[in-house]
């Protein structure tokens, strides 16, 4: 089975589902609507019992440069509307993170931002060799939002969380190996091989066994998530609210280093 949805193309193999991101012209940046896309897939697995895997990519050199920001700062908003709007994002991780079957994201080129929120949120990471991934929120002027901090920190620990969020740095597919934020590391082009590989090994085990095991790991690991994580829109709008942030998103589009006041 073939089909596309929006920005998105899923082509179903036997047991194996694999979801492309292409916008290639737009370096696969993310818009709202590939938001809402890509939220409807990750529910619509839940009625396909006979999918037992499922693979995100992407076309392209680059896997995304996150959220494109051509679409900020449209119309105004009522704060009430923007505060709602503001937990699209979130929304997107739980649907993927709720997703019953294992998941596996292919990384090549650049993954940041909303695009590195995806690969965390799925069970497993593939980086192609020379890939580069990491959180650029903090140079906006805004927080990691979408409730992706906690993954960040389950993946690699408090510290390296705080080098990676903090520093808003893209960090090589050879480093984040090591801090075990990549599972695997492969050749370019043998990153598609590689998943395919790894959704085969988890579609040959029990689904019921895999998947009950999959929901009771995510639910220990983020037991507490929901109690702390509820804030990141508001500190989102706190964040849109400052000079800085206006700043930061003036010197992205003019190509030119941020002066940042703390105001």
């Amino acid at each position: 089975m073939n089909a596309e949805a929006g920005d998105f193309r899923i082509a179903v193999e036997g047991p194996i589902a694999t979801v492309t991101l292409d916008r290639v012209e737009r370096r696969n940046a993310l818009t709202p609507q590939s938001l809402r896309q890509l939220e409807h897939i990750a529910e619509g697995f839940r009625d396909m019992a006979d999918i037992r895997a499922v693979i995100i990519r992407a076309e392209g050199d680059h896997f995304s440069v996150g959220a494109d920001l051509s679409s900020v700062g449209g119309s105004p908003q009522p704060t009430v509307q923007l505060r709602r709007t503001a937990e699209q994002g979130a929304r997107l991780m739980r649907a993927l993170r709720e997703i019953h079957q294992p998941t596996i994201c292919v990384v090549q080129g650049i993954a940041t931002g909303a695009a590195t929120c995806i690969a965390s949120a799925c069970d497993f990471r593939i980086a192609a060799v020379g890939a580069r991934l990491g959180y650029g929120e903090v140079k906006l002027g805004i927080n990691l939002m979408w409730n992706a901090l906690p993954l960040a920190v389950e993946l690699v620990g408090p510290a390296r969380a705080k080098r990676l969020v903090m520093s808003g740095d893209l960090i090589d597919a050879e480093t984040l190996h090591g801090w075990g934020f990549v599972d695997e590391l492969v050749a370019t082009e043998r990153r598609d091989d590689a998943a395919l590989e790894m959704a085969k090994r988890y579609a040959a085990l029990p689904p019921i066994a895999v998947q009950m095991i999959k929901r009771s790991i995510n639910a220990l690991s983020g037991a507490l998530n929901a109690s702390i994580m509820h804030a990141d829109a508001d500190q989102w709008l706190l964040g849109t609210r400052t000079e800085d942030f206006t700043e930061a998103l003036t010197a992205f589009r003019e190509k030119r280093t941020g002066e940042f006041t703390g105001s």
